[in-house]
């Protein structure tokens, strides 16, 4: 059995501290619950429009509030990109594993290496400090919710994040060892990338892939409020596969089709989850008498 290499060891090590970090918001949802219900609710929520515009100063402590939680998260944020540090190294040999390593690179510029170094710890950073900052931004709105609105968070969270990985995880293992291939190769010119678009082109596409991913979710959403019926989307399969085809287009770094139906494919998939989650979900908006 061959023995993990270190940037393998420290990127299991980075996926362990983000996995505890999302502990940090599935603890605050379960634990603030108590707060829709609570005191605080009662006597901070609901006041009307009027009364707050005549005495502004009842938004005060909200403010103050609001002023602490973005004082925490920023400190958190601040910590994280510190701790990134350690990580940069290993995350770029495994970012560049799908073009063969940091060796196929060549930086143009002096500063090139740094600058990309610098920019990938930050957005380790912001990815590892974004749970601990949904905590704050929940505790800060939690108490205007009523317990029932409760549910539909337990429902949306994990599914949300579980598309995210999903997307991401498609677009890395699956769209990129496809497409780099085809673009440093595209028409017979050798081509040897730049670290800093290098980065930037995988960075996007896996962010973008996986944002994709979060379709079924919207429609979920939209659904339950009313707004959408698994019927009507049903009928419009035909635009649906038009819009599909053009964000894949958008989305897909290549022209050729192979890595258009890459991502066609997938998308048409949830599509079609996504008339059954509206199906499950969906209540008729009420009419105003």
């Amino acid at each position: 059995m061959a023995i993990l290499g270190d940037s393998q060891l420290w990127i299991y090590v980075l996926a362990g501290i983000f996995v505890l970090s999302l502990l940090v918001p599935v603890v605050t949802v379960v634990r603030s619950r108590k707060l829709a219900s609570g005191p605080s609710a009662e006597s901070q929520d609901g006041l009307p429009v009027g009364e707050i515009i005549d005495n502004p100063r009842l938004l005060l402590p909200h403010l103050l509030e609001l002023r602490q939680r973005l004082t925490k998260s920023l400190i958190a944020l601040v910590i994280f990109v510190a701790i990134s540090f350690v990580f940069s190294q290993p995350l770029l040999t495994v970012l560049t594993e799908p073009i063969g390593g940091l060796q196929e690179l060549e930086a143009i510029e002096v500063t090139e290496p740094l600058s990309v170094f610098m920019r990938l710890s930050l957005i380790t950073g912001v990815v590892l400090a974004l749970p601990f900052i949904f905590a704050q931004l929940w505790l800060f709105i939690a108490p205007g919710l009523q317990e029932n609105e409760f549910r539909y968070i337990y429902i949306i969270l994990p599914f949300a994040l579980l598309l995210f990985v999903i997307g991401a995880s498609f677009a890395y293992f699956v769209m990129l060892p496809v497409a780099i291939p085809f673009l440093v190769d595209f028409m017979g010119i050798p081509t040897v990338p730049r670290p800093a678009n290098y980065i930037k082109f995988i960075v996007s596409m896996v962010f973008w892939v996986g944002i994709s991913f979060e379709a079924p979710l919207v429609v979920f959403v939209l659904a339950r409020l009313g707004l959408v019926t698994a019927k009507g989307l049903a009928r419009r399969w035909r635009y649906a596969l038009v819009i599909i085809a053009v964000a894949a287009a958008i989305i897909t770094p290549t022209i050729d089709p192979v890595n258009m139906l890459l991502v066609m494919t997938p998308m048409a998939v949830l599509y079609v989850l996504s008339i059954v989650l509206a199906w499950l979900a969906y209540r008729p908006r009420k009419q105003v008498s």
